[in-house]
């Protein structure tokens, strides 16, 4: 399986090398109006519900020094990525996003933030709301790897939720692969990610192999040097 998968993957790097401008486009699609959030489900862990960051901490193990107001947590810049107090595998994820308005910058640098399931594979949170950049690197992007379906973002100032479900990699006993991680990603209600298995974990212009690490790590919600605002995030383990 790894085999083929690596000569597929072989094959896309050569019609289109990563963060290629040259790639087409998502069709864009309209997702209609933004939603009020929804309330968890029972079983989930909620990991913000808008009052506080007691499941979080900075990335050098003090406390998070992101802004919490209005029921919503904002990237303070500078301070580094939010990371989750406990670690996860499999994982249905709920989280909602906010791109700052009036918008600023172009391409990467409107907007952009990411969530790194287990703090390796990133999921791209960008301002692509007619902004151009490299299609693996825009909203909804398993950054540097597949681009979305479609591009389902609403404007800038409007509310993104994302639902995820993150199916983690798999090694043998000597640290070699056995399966990719999976992931398949709704923006906005739409379908933009269908069970795509990652080549290894996510990078800016590179491709690094899977290397064998805990089945249970950390999310990572990253510090761009954008103010982006997150409001509620639960997560349900599945294994």
């Amino acid at each position: 399986m790894i085999g083929t998968l690596a000569l597929l993957l072989m094959a896309q790097a050569q019609q289109w090398p990563q963060h290629s401008m040259d790639r087409p486009r998502p069709p864009v699609v309209d997702p209609g109006p933004e939603r009020p959030p929804a309330p968890a489900p029972k079983d989930a862990i909620v990991l913000f519900d808008g009052s506080n960051l007691s499941q979080w901490r900075a990335q050098d193990s003090t406390a998070a020094k992101w802004i919490v107001k209005d029921g919503y947590v904002e990237v303070k810049p500078g301070t580094g990525m939010l990371v989750s107090a406990r670690g996860f595998g499999d994982v249905q994820l709920h989280i909602e996003w906010r791109t700052p308005t009036p918008a600023q910058g172009e391409g990467q640098e409107r907007g952009n933030s990411g969530v790194f399931l287990m703090g390796i594979y990133e999921l791209q949170v960008l301002d692509s709301y007619q902004n151009d950049t490299y299609p693996d690197g825009q909203a909804g992007a398993i950054y540097g790897e597949n681009p979305p379906l479609v591009n389902a973002t609403r404007p800038p100032g409007q509310w993104q939720a994302y639902d995820i479900i993150f199916h983690r990699p798999h090694f043998k006993t000597d640290g070699s692969l056995e399966r990719p991680a999976r992931m398949t990603v709704f923006l906005n209600g739409i379908l933009i990610q269908d069970n795509f298995e990652l080549v290894g974990p996510t990078a800016n212009k590179a491709r690094p192999p899977y290397s064998a690490h805990p089945d249970k790590l950390p999310l990572k919600l990253q510090d761009h040097g954008n103010p982006i605002r997150y409001r509620n995030i639960w997560i349900r383990e599945l294994e």
